[in-house]
C-alpha cells in the first residue's frame, strides 16, 4: 500500500504531472485490458517513510470542489520528497 500513481483523464495515456498516493488495495485501478474502463493508472512508487502524514492528509474534510468530487476542502501541500534508491 501507500503506492504512487499517475492522475489522467479518460484518456489512457494523458498522465503528465498530477499523481495520487493509494493507501489501501485498488485493485478496480489496475491495467485489465486496452479499452476505456481497462486501461488503469501507473504506480510510479510508494511512500516508505511518513506514513503516518498520509494517513493525516487522508482525514482532512473533502467535498466538491473545481468540478470534483471527495477533494480536500484546503489544498494540501507536500513540501519535501526525497527519491530513495
Amino acid at each position: 500500500h501507500y503506492s504512487l500513481a499517475m492522475a489522467r483523464t479518460s484518456s489512457p495515456h494523458s498522465a503528465t504531472a498530477q499523481f495520487f498516493i493509494n493507501t489501501t488495495d485498488n485493485a478496480f485501478l489496475d491495467f485489465k485490458s486496452e479499452s476505456a474502463q481497462g486501461w488503469g493508472y501507473a504506480v510510479f512508487g510508494r511512500v516508505v517513510q511518513g506514513t503516518e502524514v498520509v494517513d493525516a492528509m487522508e482525514s482532512v474534510r473533502t467535498g466538491r470542489k473545481g468540478g470534483h468530487d471527495d477533494v480536500p476542502i484546503e489544498d494540501l501541500v507536500i513540501q519535501r520528497v526525497t527519491l530513495v534508491e
